[in-house]
């Protein structure tokens, strides 16, 4: 994990902050984001007939996208910060499917710092990788902001 000032946030623009640790993607962990979220297409929970007709069931794109602050937490640490928030999401491209029983990681990639808010807005690539596979699951450009003491 790499550990930072407030003030020195900005000096790791352009740097890859890290990578995560793999995480499998259980029938479990789709089944509870299709009853958060109320999306129970077929391709998702039918495992018999998503493994007739496409080989197997396959995560939701945004479950893939709600693991970035999981998979994320334990890449860097800013001390002097009071609190922090999310801030929003742009381009986002799912581009390549994650089937149930894969592991995926997260490379995380600082892009860009500047003032917003009173605060430090944080501009991250996170890119979410599929073990064994050469295109990525997702690649996102997520914002935060950070308010220092």
């Amino acid at each position: 994990m790499k550990t930072v000032s407030f003030n020195e946030v900005a000096s790791l623009v352009g740097q890859e902050i890290g990578v995560s640790d793999w995480v499998e993607i259980t029938q479990e962990r789709v089944n509870q984001f299709a009853e958060a979220t109320g999306d129970h297409q077929w391709i998702h929970v039918d495992v018999e007939r998503a493994t007739r007709e496409i080989g197997g069931p396959i995560a939701h794109g945004y479950l893939t996208l709600s693991l970035i602050p999981f998979l994320g937490a334990d890449l860097m640490k800013v001390t002097g910060v009071t609190r922090g928030i999310n801030y929003g999401t742009e381009k986002v491209r799912f581009t390549n499917m994650v089937r149930v029983g894969k592991k995926v990681r997260m490379r995380q990639k600082l892009v860009a710092v500047e003032p917003k808010a009173g605060g430090l807005q944080m501009k991250n690539e996170c890119t979410i990788e599929i073990e064994g596979e050469e295109r990525p699951a997702c690649v996102a450009e997520t914002i935060s902001i950070i308010y220092g003491q």
